[in-house]
């Protein structure tokens, strides 16, 4: 143990106690997550402000069906972010809300009976049978058909990303990253609603081509010349991964926060530690980094607010 280290000091907590405030306390409180999320708040800052460099944003395809759609959109109409790495779920979310609404549920819901009802249930969030296949299938077919009918007979998922939030308006991310050109890159393309109508549409149209080695080379032509990276990863999976991936050509992101409720025991890639990822140089030895074991959900808004007043 350091012969520096601080004394745990008592959270105290007024009427007027403000969120920077709050947030100032937990870094001294020795409080288990609460230390980790403080951490997160000074990492964000440091890494939005850095001039010098290439920030990541990634998540998972769940977080965008709930209300924090629009923070992701938010963060992209801020320009806090310039690259984004997420999943095709959160394409077919963004497609199906701008069009239509989910529903406010329960995880105690009986699947049966919202089976019957032609109802989705994810987590606690209700997705109309018509508020999301049929609508994608539609709308994803007539951008396809425009941009083909353009002279387009080969995209990478930056480009289908792309074209998705040209089409679309303010409150979806997707049109936020079109507005202020963020490229999203989307490395499991396929599986999900958009995917599946990019195949179908291939059924029609046999030259038409996804080409996801282009998706490859954007990625390579930001890292290579970047001074320095930092990422804002939300959940795990493939976005997290190929976060971490492209980041070793450049021997590592220097500011790393990932939010998880992830164990690592079971040597998931969402449950490892952003510690972990040292090991393969994917972040930096000396990097700014932490990991917040929390619910993303529930943190991010504090966390976005609290950046916001940071940054202004």
């Amino acid at each position: 143990m350091s012969s520096k280290a601080r004394p745990v000091r008592d959270i105290t907590i007024k009427s007027d106690t403000d969120l920077q405030d709050i947030f100032k306390q937990m870094a001294a409180s020795g409080g288990f997550e609460s230390r980790n999320l403080s951490d997160g708040l000074e990492i964000l800052t440091t890494m939005i402000n850095d001039k010098h460099c290439l920030k990541f944003l990634s998540f998972v395809a769940a977080i965008t069906s709930t209300g924090l759609r629009g923070i992701i959109a938010d963060m992209l109409k801020n320009k806090m972010f310039d690259v984004v790495i997420t999943t095709c779920g959160a394409l077919d979310h963004d497609i199906a809300r701008y069009f239509s609404n989910y529903l406010e549920g329960s995880f105690t819901l009986d699947d049966s009976e919202l089976l019957k009802k032609n109802i989705h249930r994810l987590g606690n969030v209700l997705v109309p049978m018509d508020s999301y296949g049929p609508i994608i299938e539609e709308k994803m077919q007539q951008f396809l058909e425009a941009a083909y009918k353009s002279g387009k007979k080969e995209m990478s998922t930056a480009d289908i990303t792309r074209m998705i939030g040209e089409n679309l308006g303010e409150g979806s991310f997707l049109y936020w990253a079109y507005k202020n050109n963020i490229p999203v890159v989307v490395p499991g393309i396929m599986d999900g609603g958009v995917g599946s109508q990019i195949w179908m549409f291939t059924q029609k149209h046999s030259d038409f081509k996804i080409n996801v080695a282009a998706d490859s080379d954007l990625l390579s032509s930001l890292i290579f010349k970047a001074k320095k990276s930092g990422a804002l990863m939300l959940g795990g999976g493939i976005s997290k991964h190929h976060t971490l991936w492209w980041n070793q050509y450049r021997d590592g992101l220097d500011y790393a926060v990932y939010i998880t409720t992830a164990q690592e025991f079971d040597g998931s890639l969402s449950g490892a530690l952003v510690r972990e990822a040292i090991s393969w140089g994917k972040v930096t030895q000396s990097a700014k980094q932490t990991t917040i074991h929390a619910e993303i959900t529930t943190i991010l808004p504090f966390l976005y607010s609290a950046l916001l007043d940071r940054i202004k």
